[in-house]
């Protein structure tokens, strides 16, 4: 399994204010992002897996909400996970 409670206990913790902050905005865009790369990984060996592409989309779509309601709210959060993250260019 990719995803074990091991590793979604590091990124609370390296993202969020603790290991048990699971709804702060920037652990959950933290693990969208694991996530997402994840599945693009995937889909680069799976051309043809529709299901998991709309699962990507759908990631994608819920990562960016996430991140505009953050930038909405607090842009110096928002400046801060987008450049540990490396979402932009």
């Amino acid at each position: 399994m990719y995803l074990d409670a091991a590793k979604k206990q590091e990124i609370f913790e390296k993202y969020g204010k603790s290991n048990t902050d699971t709804g702060s905005a920037e652990s959950q865009i933290a693990l969208f992002s694991y996530r997402i790369s994840h599945l693009t990984e995937h889909m680069k060996l799976n051309r043809k897996d529709y299901s998991t592409e709309r699962a990507l989309t759908n990631l994608v779509g819920k990562r960016r909400a996430l991140l505009n309601y953050l930038k909405d709210r607090d842009i110096e959060r928002y400046r801060a996970i987008v450049k540990e993250l490396g979402l932009r260019k």
